[in-house]
């Protein structure tokens, strides 16, 4: 049986005082001076406005691995463990936007390469797993992006993400056995997540793990997309089904 990656319930219960849990689960290091400088910039993201943004603009990119050039945040906007996400030049993250980057042993956790756009009520979520985002991708309002128990999730350059969508990677848990809770007996890895060059998911779509979306290819409003589709194909429905191929 697969070993869980820790629960975040667990994490809290374990021992120590409520600020060093803090530390360790949302800022993701246990310095005082980098403590209080995310506390400082916490209350920026909360700043409305072109004053907001211009402070953030300033101050912000010291919280983060690695930070490019022309990087606009809006406001409220929520960090876990900044120190793991890495942006590069000219990326943009729209109000209400979440990007949590907890993991155990890896330093590169969420990255956003040039010219990344994420839209209003983004989440980009990582729990011992890690997210990439290709040059020039674009993220519309309300999608998730899940990354857990080591299964990686990485979209190509230029791709197009419709609003509401959620991909997800992590595997699905054992539930062989009667005597033991679901949630207790483990989880079967599925290899993560490639949506290649130039993918476009249309509104609402759903991507599984163990899933690769070959360059080109299209998934259409409301499909959920369990198996690998090839290179310029176009699919849709419940399961997604390849429908045609682009010529």
């Amino acid at each position: 049986m697969t070993e869980r990656p820790k629960k975040i319930h667990k994490a809290l219960s374990e021992k120590g005082s409520a600020l060093s849990k803090y530390q360790r689960i949302i800022v993701g290091d246990e310095s005082w001076l980098y403590l209080i400088y995310f506390e400082f910039c916490t209350l920026l993201g909360k700043v409305p406005g072109a004053l907001g943004i211009l402070l953030r603009k300033v101050l912000w990119p010291r919280l983060f691995g690695s930070c490019g050039k022309g990087v606009m945040f809006a406001d409220n906007i929520v960090l876990r463990q900044p120190k793991k996400i890495h942006l590069g030049d000219n990326v943009i993250i729209s109000e209400f936007c979440i990007l949590d980057a907890r993991h155990d042993d890896e330093d590169e956790v969420i990255v956003l390469e040039n010219d990344v756009m994420l839209s209003t009520n983004v989440m980009i979520s990582c729990k011992n797993g890690c997210i990439k985002i290709g040059k020039n991708a674009g993220l519309s309002a309300q999608t998730i992006i899940h990354s857990t128990n080591d299964c990686p999730v990485y979209i190509g350059n230029d791709v197009i993400i419709g609003p509401q969508s959620y991909i997800s990677a992590g595997g699905n848990y054992h539930f062989d056995r009667l005597d033991v809770p679901i949630r207790e007996q483990g989880i079967n890895p599925d290899g993560g997540i490639r949506l290649k060059d130039n993918v476009w998911l249309g509104g609402r779509v759903t991507v599984l793990g163990g899933v690769t979306m070959e360059s080109g290819s299209i998934a259409g409003a409301g499909a959920v997309v369990n198996k690998s589709i090839p290179a310029n194909a176009i699919c849709a429905g419940v399961p997604a089904k390849v429908l045609k191929e682009r010529t």
